[in-house]
C-alpha cells in the first residue's frame, strides 16, 4: 500500500447505495404485484379469489427480503449481500422465461435481468465487499 492509500473501512459507498437502491426497487415492485393481486383478488372478478389473495400475500411476503436486504445494504451491513446475490441468481432465469414469453414480457424480462446483473456487478466488486467487511482478514 502506497502512503497516500487510506485501509479500507467498513461504510457506505455510493456502490452499496446504489445496490440498496436496485434491491429497493425490486422490492417495491414485487410489494406492487402483491398488492395488485390481492386487490383482483377481493375487489375484481378472478377466476378463484382465494387463489389470487394467497398468491397476493405470498409475492408481498416475498417482496419483505429485497426491501430487508436493500435496508442492510444501505447501512453497510454484512449479512445483507447474500439475499441480494441469491435473489439475482434467482431473478436471471425469471428474466430468461419472461423475454421468452413475448409481447410486452421482452421488456419487463429485459429490465429485471439488467437489474439483477448491474445488482451483481455492484457487489461482486471488491469496493463493495471491502465496504461490507467481507473477506479481511484478522490482520488487515
Amino acid at each position: 500500500m502506497s502512503g497516500n492509500e487510506k485501509p479500507a473501512q467498513p461504510g457506505r459507498t455510493r456502490r452499496l447505495a446504489a445496490a440498496a437502491a436496485v434491491a429497493a426497487l425490486e422490492g417495491a415492485a414485487l410489494a406492487a404485484w402483491g398488492i395488485a393481486m390481492l386487490a383482483v383478488g377481493i375487489l375484481g372478478d378472478p377466476d378463484s379469489p382465494r387463489q389470487a389473495e394467497a398468491g397476493g400475500v405470498t409475492v408481498l411476503a416475498l417482496a419483505a427480503m429485497p426491501l430487508a436486504a436493500a435496508y442492510g445494504l444501505w447501512h453497510a451491513r454484512r449479512w445483507s449481500r447474500g439475499p441480494v446475490l441469491i435473489i439475482q441468481l434467482v431473478a436471471l432465469p425469471v428474466a430468461w422465461t419472461m423475454v421468452q414469453a413475448g409481447g410486452v414480457m421482452i421488456a419487463a424480462g429485459a429490465v429485471l435481468g439488467a437489474a439483477a446483473i448491474a445488482e451483481l456487478v455492484l457487489l461482486v466488486h471488491p469496493a463493495a465487499t471491502d465496504a461490507l467487511g467481507i473477506g479481511r482478514t484478522a490482520e488487515q
